[in-house]
């Protein structure tokens, strides 16, 4: 059982005695005070759910301590006593963040009402409170940091698809931050309290596709030697996220669009058909229409997936934002890596400026975190990244004519040769998936 707390205070000692005597009977705890002084005390090392306050006390009179008590706990209830009807008094009071006010005499079963609608405030408060809370802690992990005209569209968008039920395409190149626009997506929308399932389809390998997705039964296949849920039924009430989706196998694509049409499946192997509330985003970096003019991709799947579009432009056509990425990822490492560094040098700034970052913000955070940890001052300078090497300045970048894929072969072949074809560490600093980085090899005909 909750034991609610209720502070009394009044210069009456009689008025005291006798609300304690009542409200205990009703299964309340009571402290009470004969000042506001006594009464601040009190709430320096407890806390009250409702307070009673007489507003006419020597000292200290009730408006004072409601202000007091309101800053030191601003969910407090407080309930104003007052002898002489003053209505105007008792109206401030209320303006002030009192609840409710009763007369003397008091009136006990109106006064008992008025605690438990009081009690009833707290909780709506508290909750409020919390739930505001939560949201700000789970979105400030997908911050969209920028001020350009281009960013804000796509905030702008985001905001207004949210609460929708539509599917979401997003598109944009690798690193432009599609999962981070997905995330907002989910956390802005009536489903935050359900899961974000994060699926990234370049990863899988195809003879799991269906299982990864839809589950299967033990003895499925070789190998399955239990039940697995899939993430379709993980998803269940909240958002399915299918980064890559371009890279789906076409036998699967088919499944997909049957599951996300009835919002039902059936796990490999399995008999049961399973219902679900799912709500699809999906992304991709590459040409689905041209895809679906070469018959690798389902031009039904397109326009179920491809309700809702949003485009996230590149770093190198919204530069206004960089630094305000810079200091954001610069905090974001300080506070991960234990390091307190306050900037970059102007060199480093210019160099950054000149570049067109063809990993986007993610290779821009990478480069940042490296810095932070490499970093010997509380500034980051050259020295400290040996990554600048690869970026050119305007003096030196190729030729215009070059297309924007001649520029990405030219980025993967620089940052391999830097990591002595280190795939591994080619991808983290490309800020892509291994699979992805072998694609695009394979892409680009790149071969040590």
């Amino acid at each position: 059982m909750v034991l609610y707390r209720v502070l009394i205070v009044d210069d009456e000692k009689s008025q005291r005695d006798m609300l304690a005597g009542s409200l205990e009977k009703e299964g309340y705890s009571v402290a009470t005070a004969e000042s506001g002084f006594e009464a601040i005390k009190l709430c320096e090392n407890e806390y009250f759910e409702v307070a009673l306050i007489d507003l006419k006390m020597p000292g200290m009179d009730g408006i004072e301590l409601l202000q007091k008590l309101k800053e030191m706990n601003p969910e407090i209830q407080a309930i104003m006593i007052t002898a002489y009807g003053s209505v105007e008094t008792a109206v401030e009071a209320m303006k002030l963040g009192a609840y409710h006010y009763v007369n003397k005499p008091i009136n006990l079963d109106e006064l008992k009402l008025n605690i438990k609608k009081a009690l009833e405030n707290y909780h709506l408060l508290a909750e409020n409170k919390y739930l505001k809370e939560e949201l700000e802690e789970k979105y400030k992990d997908v911050q969209i940091i920028g001020e350009s005209k281009a960013i804000k569209e796509v905030l702008s968008t985001v905001s207004r698809v949210a609460k929708s039920k539509s599917t979401v395409l997003i598109r944009g190149e690798s690193g432009t931050g599609k999962e981070l626009v997905a995330r907002a997506t989910h956390t802005l929308s009536d489903r935050m309290e359900k899961r974000f399932i994060p699926v990234s389809c370049a990863a899988l390998p195809e003879t799991l596709f269906e299982s990864e997705l839809f589950g299967h039964e033990k003895g499925a296949f070789t190998g399955a030697v239990r039940r697995k849920e899939g993430r379709f039924e993980l998803a269940d009430g909240g958002t399915l996220f299918l980064d890559e989706i371009g890279d789906i196998p076409l036998e699967t694509q088919v499944k997909i669009l049957r599951a996300m049409e009835f919002q039902e499946f059936e796990r490999l192997g399995g008999k049961e058909t399973l219902k679900v509330d799912v709500r699809i985003i999906s992304a991709t970096n590459q040409d689905l229409e041209k895809k679906i003019n070469e018959g690798t991709f389902r031009e039904d799947l397109y326009y179920r997936l491809n309700v809702i579009s949003i485009f996230i432009p590149p770093l190198r056509e919204r530069k206004e934002d960089l630094m305000l990425l810079v200091d954001h990822f610069i905090k974001k490492a300080n506070q991960k890596c234990g390091k307190s560094i306050k900037g970059i040098t102007t060199e480093v700034k210019d160099i950054i400026l000149d570049y067109d970052w063809p990993g986007n913000v993610r290779e821009l955070e990478n480069m940042i975190e490296r810095g932070v940890v490499l970093s010997r001052t509380d500034v980051i300078d050259k020295n400290d990244l040996p990554y600048l090497g690869l970026i050119k300045s305007k003096e030196t970048i190729p030729s215009p004519n070059l297309t924007l894929k001649d520029m990405e072969k030219d980025h993967i072949l620089n940052t391999l040769e830097m990591t002595d074809w280190n795939l591994g560490k080619t991808a983290e600093i490309l800020g892509i998936h291994r699979n992805t980085l072998r694609l695009k090899m394979k892409e680009y005909g790149i071969e040590k």
